[in-house]
């Protein structure tokens, strides 16, 4: 029998306001195993009329810095010790491989411990103003309701980048999950109260994005946008900030380049190759899948690449032997086997895979394709998928053209020996985040974040904090001789 899900509203778990549901959908058998509600403009205003009483009135915006600290180190704690209870309702809801969601589940509790250190470092400054007598000095305040939505891949990493600087700066946060995978961010809900979070600094609402998203994005008294998903989703959420004037930041995914030099460690370089395009089945925002390689070594590298990528052990995601999962969503599906068919059909080359694996419906074979030019329509569409492109160069700036030629820019690999080629290429390359001889880490101390059309504003490291704040300055008269007469001007 299916699941039953509530959403967390002003501290309680309730149902949609007209009782209406949607199912999830569990990408390995493709059926439905789990129903959450699907909430009603009135429920979003709820969520958010809460959240800004609970910023403005309630306990928590009386609460010292250090014991908001307090509340985030708790959560981290509990992230950690449910991290196999949340990790195996991820994967059962999108089919990520267990052994990475209980991974991250885990891991991502070092983010709010590390925003909980910085919850109590938030300061403003002094001023040396041009003026006797007055004492000019600025804090920092909460911006007030943050408006978060996070999309079904990597939720518990992309709701902890938003929630812990959000919350270590003062906010109250209604976050809403992915219509597609929305279970573990209600799991993970269960674990405010327990940390301490008084009744409405967290809500976490579900649905699709009419009218859910709309009503959140556009409501009048969210201040703050925080936007992981697709570029045709984002265009909504700006002009739905047209109504509020919230600020906004956006990470949209992208097309990543990954530059393999003649003088790369080619073991290491095919290593992170497999992980930046086939772990989590490809369904990574900096999915490193356009790969640019030397001509001198490409077809040594293809070939490694091509054994490993034939090995890959695909199936069940729960089974620790298993290597590469499913698709999370049928839409994935049908539109890489669309762009794969016109890849070939433009000239492309499928060196392996191409087509559904055996283990199932939702299952597709690690795929890599030889590009005989950078115009194949694939080379610069995201297909959230375990599929590559091949392009390859002969010399340095060639690869560098080659590498900036996306509308995208989120992240970019470089592998080779030569540290001042290195540092060029990391310099030059138009991306918000580049590896060097290494890909797809992260860390709470490292800002991440895209330009073009991969968005624009950075989550993660200590900057995010104060970009949750604003400014005020206040103006001190520290002179008891009256005010001068503003008419007689000297």
């Amino acid at each position: 029998m299916a699941k039953s899900y509530s959403m967390l509203i002003d501290g309680a778990w309730v149902a949609a306001s007209d009782g209406g549901t949607f199912p999830t959908i569990n990408p390995v058998t493709e059926k439905i195993w789990a129903n959450a509600p699907e909430a009603t403009q009135a429920d979003v205003d709820r969520a958010v009329n809460a959240a800004h009483k609970a910023g403005t009135s309630g306990p928590w915006a009386r609460m010292t810095p250090t014991e908001r600290g307090h509340c985030l180190r708790r959560l981290g704690d509990l992230l950690a010790d449910r991290s196999e209870v949340l990790g195996e309702v991820e994967t059962r809801d999108t089919g990520k491989m267990f052994k990475e969601t209980r991974w991250q589940a885990k891991y991502i509790s070092e983010f709010f411990h590390f925003y909980a250190g910085a919850a109590d470092k938030i300061h403003g400054e002094t001023l040396p103003v041009d003026k006797p007598d007055l004492f000019v000095f600025t804090h920092r305040e909460p911006l007030g309701v943050i408006a978060a939505v996070v999309p079904w891949n990597s939720q518990l990493f992309l709701a902890a980048v938003k929630l812990g600087p959000a919350l270590a700066a003062g906010n109250t946060v209604v976050l809403k999950a992915s219509e597609h995978a929305p279970a573990a961010m209600l799991e993970f809900g269960a674990l405010f109260a327990k940390a301490g979070f008084p009744p409405g600094v967290v809500n976490i609402i579900t649905g699709h994005g009419e009218p859910c998203g709309r009503a959140l994005t556009s409501h009048p008294l969210v201040a703050r946008i925080s936007f992981t998903g697709g570029p045709g989703a984002a265009k909504h959420v700006l002009q739905n900030s047209c109504n509020n004037f919230a600020q906004v930041s956006l990470e949209l995914g992208g097309k990543s380049p990954f530059i393999v030099f003649d003088d790369a460690d080619l073991e290491s370089a095919v290593n992170g190759s497999v992980a930046g395009i086939f772990g989590a089945s490809g369904q990574s925002c900096v999915a490193g899948s356009r790969l640019i390689v030397h001509e001198d070594v490409a077809d040594e590298f293809l070939a490694r690449l091509g054994k490993i990528a034939g090995g890959i052990r695909i199936g069940d995601p729960m089974a620790e032997t298993t290597e590469m999962g499913p698709l999370c969503t049928r839409g994935q599906l049908e539109n890489i086997e669309r762009e794969v068919a016109l890849a070939i059909e433009q000239g492309g080359r499928v060196l392996c895979g191409g087509k559904r694996a055996e283990a199932g419906e939702m299952f597709y074979e690690p795929t890599i394709i030889d590009c005989p030019s950078p115009d194949l329509q694939i080379v610069d569409t995201e297909l959230f998928g375990p599929v590559l492109c091949v392009l390859r160069f002969k010399t340095e700036p060639q690869a560098l053209a080659l590498a900036n030629d996306t509308k995208h820019g989120l992240a970019a690999g470089i592998f080779t020996r030569d540290s001042a080629r290195a540092l060029r290429m990391s310099k030059a390359v138009r991306a918000g985040i580049v590896w060097v001889n290494t890909y797809r880490v992260i860390s709470p101390v490292a800002e991440f974040g895209g330009i073009k059309a991969s968005g624009y504003g950075r989550e993660s490291g200590f900057q995010a904090v104060y970009d949750y704040t604003r400014p005020k300055t206040v103006w001190m008269n520290s002179s008891d001789a009256p005010l001068a007469n503003p008419f007689q001007m000297r």
